[in-house]
C-alpha cells in the first residue's frame, strides 16, 4: 500500500547561481517557459528569476564588494549578487541588493526578476502585505506568469496566507491593476471543460441583438398602429411581433448571463483546485512531492481526521495494501491538529545556510484546509 503523509516543513532548495563572470556571447535572462500553463505536471525547481551577467572578466577574477561605487553596478550584477545572498541565507542582504536592483534603471527582464524575487525574500520574513506588493507590479508591468507563483516551493509559505488568496482572487478577476494572464490561462482551461461555450455566448448575443434591431423598428409601427388611421399596420399583428422581439431579447439575455455566471463558477473551481494541486505531500520514502505531480500515476486519496481515527483507518486499509497498489491508490493521512513547528538556530550575525533550506514552513492544517 503507497502511504504519503503532509509534511510540517516544505524545503527550500538551494539555487544555483551561475559565475557572476563567466563569459557569455549574449545577455540571456532565465525566465520560464512562456507558454507554460497551469496543467503542466512536471516541477521546475529552479523557479526563482535571475539574469545571468554578461561581464566580460575572466573566471579567476574576484567579485566585487558590494560596499562598491554605484558606477560599477549594475541591475543584474546587483540581482545575482542578491540570489548568492538568499543561497546562503543572507535573506536581509539579499533585499538591499534587489532594491538597489530596482533603482539601477533596470530593463523589463532586470525589474521581473528583482520584483520577484524581492517578493521572494518579503515571503521568507513573513511580510505578505510586501510580498504581494511586489508580485503585483511584477504580473501587472512585466508579464510575469502567476503559475510561476503557484509553482515555486519558496512561496509555499506565503501561499498559506490571507494575502496570497486576494491576489489571486484579483488576478482571476483580472483587470489594469494586476494583468489578465491568470484569467487568460483559467478561460483556456474552462474552454476544455466546456467546449463551445464561447461559440454559444455569441450566438446569444447575435440573437439578442437581431432582436433588438427588429424592435427598434417594431415600436413605430406599433405606434402607428395604436392610433390608427389610412394605412395603419394591424395592431394585434405588430402586437405580436413586439412581444416575440422582447420575449427574445429576454430569453438571449437571460441564457448569456447564465453562461457567463456558469463560466465564473467554474474558473474559482479551477483557481481552488489548481491551488490544492501544490500541496505537498511526504511519501514513505520522505521525498517530498507535489499533489500535482501525481497526475496520471496515482489517485491520491485523503483520510483526514483525528489521531486515532487515522490511525485506526490505516491499520485497517493495512491488509487491502496489495489490491491498492494495483490499482494505483496513495493513501494520504492527514491529523487536524497537528502541526510541528521546526526549531532554527541562529548564530551569529544573520543566517546560517542550514537556516535557508529549512524554510518555509507549513502546517500540515493549514495546508489541508479545504
Amino acid at each position: 500500500m503507497a502511504v504519503a503523509t503532509a509534511p510540517s516543513l516544505n524545503r527550500h532548495f538551494p539555487r544555483r547561481i551561475s559565475n557572476l563572470y563567466s563569459r557569455v556571447k549574449q545577455r540571456r535572462p532565465w525566465l520560464p517557459p512562456g507558454d507554460a500553463t497551469l496543467f503542466n505536471s512536471r516541477r521546475n525547481w529552479d523557479s526563482h528569476l535571475f539574469v545571468y551577467a554578461s561581464s566580460s572578466s575572466s573566471p579567476s577574477s574576484s567579485p566585487p564588494s558590494p560596499n562598491s561605487p554605484t558606477d560599477d553596478l549594475t541591475a543584474e550584477l546587483c540581482v545575482n549578487t542578491g540570489l548568492d545572498l538568499f543561497k546562503r541565507g543572507r535573506v536581509k542582504d539579499a533585499l538591499v541588493q534587489f532594491e538597489t536592483a530596482l533603482s539601477l534603471a533596470p530593463n523589463p527582464i532586470e525589474s521581473q526578476a528583482a520584483y520577484y524575487n524581492k517578493a521572494c525574500c518579503h515571503a521568507y520574513r513573513g511580510e505578505g502585505k510586501k510580498a504581494v506588493d511586489c508580485l503585483r507590479i511584477a504580473l501587472r508591468d512585466y508579464n510575469l506568469k502567476f503559475a510561476t507563483i503557484l509553482n515555486d516551493p519558496d512561496l509555499a509559505s506565503f501561499r498559506a496566507l490571507p494575502e496570497f488568496k486576494e491576489l489571486q482572487e484579483e488576478a482571476r478577476l483580472g483587470g489594469e491593476d494586476i494583468g489578465d494572464n491568470f484569467r487568460r490561462d483559467l478561460k483556456l482551461i474552462s474552454e476544455v471543460r466546456a467546449p463551445f461555450r464561447g461559440v454559444r455566448k455569441f450566438f446569444y448575443f447575435a440573437f439578442a441583438a437581431a432582436a433588438g434591431i427588429s424592435m427598434f423598428f417594431t415600436v413605430p409601427r406599433l405606434v402607428q398602429a395604436i392610433r390608427g388611421g389610412d394605412g395603419a399596420p394591424n395592431l394585434l399583428e405588430t402586437t405580436g411581433n413586439a412581444a416575440i422581439n422582447i420575449g427574445g431579447i429576454v430569453v438571449m439575455v437571460s441564457l448569456f448571463l447564465w453562461e457567463n455566471k456558469k463560466e465564473e463558477e467554474q474558473m474559482v473551481q479551477i483557481t481552488r483546485d489548481e491551488t490544492l494541486s501544490r500541496l505537498p505531500l511526504r511519501l514513505s520514502t520522505n521525498r517530498v512531492v507535489e499533489l500535482v505531480q501525481l497526475r496520471d500515476t496515482v489517485r491520491p486519496v485523503i483520510l483526514a481526521g483525528k489521531k486515532e481515527t487515522v490511525t485506526l483507518a490505516m491499520q485497517k486499509a493495512d491488509r487491502f495494501r496489495t489490491e491498492l497498489l494495483r490499482r494505483g491508490v496513495l493513501l494520504v493521512p492527514v491529523v487536524w491538529g497537528e502541526r510541528k513547528t521546526p526549531e532554527i538556530e541562529k548564530k551569529g550575525f544573520g543566517a546560517s545556510s542550514k537556516a535557508a533550506t529549512s524554510l518555509p514552513s507549513i502546517g500540515v492544517t493549514k495546508r489541508f484546509c479545504l
